[in-house]
């Protein structure tokens, strides 16, 4: 028996619309189309640029037609945080904010005015964030949530847009630090300290719930029939977790990109002051697992160097910056990717070498040595991070499932396993996709569980295992990273 699914995954830079077919016990993934999901500039605005996703999804569907292939359902997944208001009509608002708004800074004083920051991680167990959904909300004026019937975060939108369903999935809903983990509902409390509408959040489903048939002129413009939306996992961390081939219950994982997400898979929060303190969060997963993670700087630093050498008439392709990396001595200089000078630089590579100066280290001054720094720093980062999650629940991980279009690095892979002292695993690189059409295969009682998932997962994707190396430079590296750590958080 042969299925097949479509995977609508946002995400940084880019849309996708994705074939998932299982066959013989094995899923395969083909690309139909791809499509710019860069946010309108306006000033210092910055905003969802929804028309033109709108018209890269309905060209994947009619791609999808085209295959003459019978497709079973259709779901969206993105990033949490950013939402879209409906007014009484079923229209979405304009503008749709992008988390990057400088209107955030607005939202958390009013809402830290209303509701102190202990509270707000006691009834939800999400981490502080400028960009929490919670904080943008807090940033809208009165008059636009006077308007609005209906918010819906983006995944749930577009699959609102498909179906004419307006429901937000469980996984999604609670990245808005306005969902009661322990309750299992929207925090009425919050929303009423922060004086939101109660009236304008919808139902929360559980992952996996179909939401109905495809709308009659997204059907009649691609061609497909018989095609069920489904909420698969809204948010495409949680479709990346649900991916990993782990086949132990003590692992942990890194969905690895732009950002890495690090964490436990866990049955239930922890909501204690030490996890406030240290700033993880509690996100639902498939089957409402929990997510215990955090969310940190990933290879954003090597994607600037490249764009900045770029500029300058360098092209280098990720693939030569990490060879040049391999071949540049090790553990010559580090420093903390968390450093708030890192998120908006004019020059990437020139900041590293000027912050290693600073700080007595050897300067990098080539391309190779400037991304084994970033790599270095990244993989200890990662260590440091996994460490105090494994404090949180009382136990070491046996093993680090590193997925996403990071695993594809094989140096941060082995950086990272002798920086955590941890059998790495890598892959698979298109997690995200993977899980989405997975949850929607169990939607439509192909795959039993999230257990058969991950065996299919196994069975379909090539992984790679990296195994630690101890050196005494690793060491004395390691010592001066936590030394320059605890500086910059000062």
């Amino acid at each position: 028996m042969t299925s097949h699914y479509l995977a609508i995954d946002l995400g940084a830079e880019s849309g996708r619309v994705m074939l998932g077919t299982l066959e013989s016990g094995c899923i395969s993934l083909k690309e139909l189309s791809r499509f710019s999901n860069k946010p309108k500039r306006e000033g210092d605005n910055i905003y969802w640029n929804i028309p033109a996703l709108v018209k890269g999804i309905r060209d994947g569907l009619v791609k999808a037609g085209a295959l003459g292939q019978p497709i079973t359902s259709v779901s969206a997944d993105a990033w949490g945080v950013d939402y879209v208001l409906i007014d009484n009509n079923g229209e979405i608002m304009e503008p749709v904010f992008h988390y990057r708004h400088p209107r955030t800074v607005n939202g958390e004083k009013k809402a830290l005015t209303k509701v102190d920051w202990p509270t707000l991680f006691d009834e939800t167990g999400v981490q502080y964030m400028l960009l929490n959904t919670s904080i943008q909300l807090c940033a809208e004026g009165s008059e636009r949530l006077d308007m609005a019937k209906t918010i819906l975060t983006i995944a749930d939108a577009f699959n609102y847009l498909l179906s004419g369903v307006a429901k937000i999935e469980v996984s999604m809903a609670s990245t808005t630090q306005l969902y009661n983990p322990r309750l299992n509902c929207w925090s009425d409390r919050l929303i009423k300290d922060l004086g939101l509408p109660r009236s304008m959040f919808p139902e929360v489903v559980t992952s996996a719930t179909t939401l109905g048939p495809l709308k009659s002129d997204f059907l009649e413009c691609s061609g497909l029939n018989n095609i069920n939306v489904v909420s698969s996992l809204s948010h495409d961390t949680a479709c990346a977790v649900a991916a990993c081939p782990a086949d132990s219950k003590r692992w942990a994982y890194i969905s690895s990109g732009t950002w890495s997400l690090i964490g436990l898979e866990l049955s239930e929060p922890i909501l204690t002051d030490d996890c406030r303190d240290l700033n993880f969060t509690n996100e639902i997963g498939y089957g409402n697992s929990t997510r215990l993670l955090k969310n940190i700087i990933g290879l954003w630093l090597v994607q600037e160097c490249r764009r900045s050498w770029a500029k300058q008439g360098n092209e280098y392709s990720y693939d030569q910056l990490t060879e040049m990396a391999i071949n540049s001595k090790p553990y010559q200089s580090v420093l903390n990717p968390l450093d708030p000078s890192f998120i908006a630089p004019d020059n990437m590579p020139k900041l590293i070498s000027e912050i290693c100066n600073e700080t007595n280290q050897v300067v990098p001054k080539t391309p190779g040595e400037i991304i084994r720094c970033a790599l270095e720093s990244l993989a200890l980062l990662y260590a440091k991070t996994l460490s105090e999650a494994e404090k949180l629940v009382g136990w070491k991980a046996e093993k680090l499932h590193i997925v996403g279009g990071g695993s594809k690095n094989v140096l941060l892979n082995q950086l990272t396993a002798d920086a955590a002292n941890i059998d790495v695993v890598a892959g698979p690189a298109e997690a995200t996709a993977s899980g989405n059409v997975l949850v929607q295969a169990i939607a439509d009682g192909v795959v039993s569980d999230l257990d058969e998932a991950r065996q299919i997962i196994n069975r379909s994707f090539d992984t790679e295992t990296f195994n630690p190396k101890a050196s005494l430079e690793l060491e004395n590296m390691t010592n001066r990273f936590n030394q320059i750590c605890t500086v910059s958080s000062l």
